[in-house]
């Protein structure tokens, strides 16, 4: 059991050391974002890890009392994700493919939990937080992230479990969904040929009524 515990402690620790390089790593890179963490680390004598470490804890604590942190959760959980899916799409590796995908069927099983569960959990005050801190998780740059994990876990093996199920059931809608459209399709062109008949009968009238008034006018002016 303690060699069990050993070992989890070590995976974790392990995993730590890795997310702490990724972020070292991705704060020193050249690009637009890093030019401004050093101008401010230059002029503050701060070193931008810890300017970057006092922006998310200030970015937690307004996730816990601030307004709008569900508009925020969701901005965040989205956007860079959806951001990153572009540059896997356009990329010639299938190994992001397969990792954005992951993500976007645990975000989508999470978004369906939390749609049922939302209105009693939003009255949580750390709610927000920890749904920002699962997303980041999900979405983290590293092999064993929970994406993969809860995908590895729960959802594959449901699906797996369920697929048959799933699969006639929605071969069946799509049945009654063709059935309905072929049904609405039949009757808009009995609608159809209605209004055509209606208007074709109303200019055979009204042509019938013009020669009827026309003769009428003419054997008054006779006599």
């Amino acid at each position: 059991m303690a060699t069990q515990t050993k070992g989890v402690d070590e995976a974790v620790k392990k995993q730590a050391l890795s997310l702490k390089e990724k972020l070292e790593k991705f704060l020193y890179e050249k690009n637009a974002v890093t030019d401004i963490l050093e101008k401010i680390e230059q002029k503050t004598k701060v070193k931008r890890t810890y300017l970057v470490g006092g922006v998310l804890a200030v970015f937690a604590l307004y996730l816990v009392f601030g307004y709008g942190a569900s508009f925020l959760c969701a901005f965040i959980g989205f956007l860079y994700p959806a951001y990153c899916s572009v540059k896997a799409i356009e990329s010639d590796s299938k190994d992001d493919d397969t990792q954005w995908l992951t993500y976007w069927v645990v975000y989508s099983a999470f978004s369906l939990v939390e749609f049922f569960s939302d209105i009693f959990l939003f009255w949580f005050p750390f709610y927000y937080l920890a749904k920002l801190v699962f997303l980041i998780w999900c979405m983290a740059p590293v092999s064993a992230n929970g994406s993969q994990f809860l995908y590895q876990r729960i959802i594959r093996p449901f699906v797996l479990k369920h697929q048959k199920q799933v699969d006639e059931a929605l071969d069946k809608v799509g049945d009654a969904l063709g059935e309905v459209m072929r049904h609405t399709k039949t009757l808009a062109g009995e609608a159809e040929e209605a209004a055509k008949k209606a208007a074709s009968d109303a200019a055979a009238a009204a042509a019938s009524q013009a020669i009827s008034s026309s003769i009428n006018d003419g054997e008054k002016k006779t006599n």
